[in-house]
């Protein structure tokens, strides 16, 4: 299996990259969905359906396909000999990292649904303050794989 691993390690690699691409995508186009729900739109009607489909969409077609592809490929990635150092603190504040844009990734999906059923209690600001914990959390993440702190 680890020389399966190591062999399949660049293609493994490459679609790691491309869903965490993709996942990044979603969780910054949400919030941003979620702003102009919430400044735009009221909580019933036909404007309001066309941004609950919208937000469905976006968070079933592509976020959570993305997010289960990141892990599995993350994983698998983990699972290659020699590419971790276990040792080192960048793993640490590396995973740390995943599993905090895991939460949030969650915390997206339950205001979805709270808008779904008509329900919001954030404004446009507090939408647009969260919008920036990706980019918080994808700054840890690539610093601590590139420069290996």
């Amino acid at each position: 299996m680890s020389d399966l691993l190591a062999l399949a390690y660049p293609w493994v690699k490459a679609f790691h990259i491309i869903s965490i691409i993709s996942w990044m995508a979603a969780l910054f186009y949400l919030p941003r969905l979620f702003v102009h729900h919430t400044e735009q739109v009221s909580l019933a009607g036909e404007t309001h359906k066309l941004f609950t489909m919208m937000e469905y969409k976006l968070a079933t077609v592509i976020m959570r396909p993305a997010m289960i592809a990141s892990w599995i490929f993350g994983l698998l990635l983990v699972m290659t000999p020699g590419i971790i150092d276990w040792s080192a603190i960048w793993p640490w504040t590396k995973a740390a990292g995943v599993i905090a844009m895991t939460v949030f990734h969650v915390w997206l999906i339950r205001r979805m649904r709270g808008f779904q059923a008509g329900e919001n209690a954030l404004t446009g600001r507090q939408y647009r303050m969260m919008n920036e914990v990706p980019t918080v959390l994808m700054i840890v993440i690539v610093f601590s794989v590139v420069v290996k702190f």
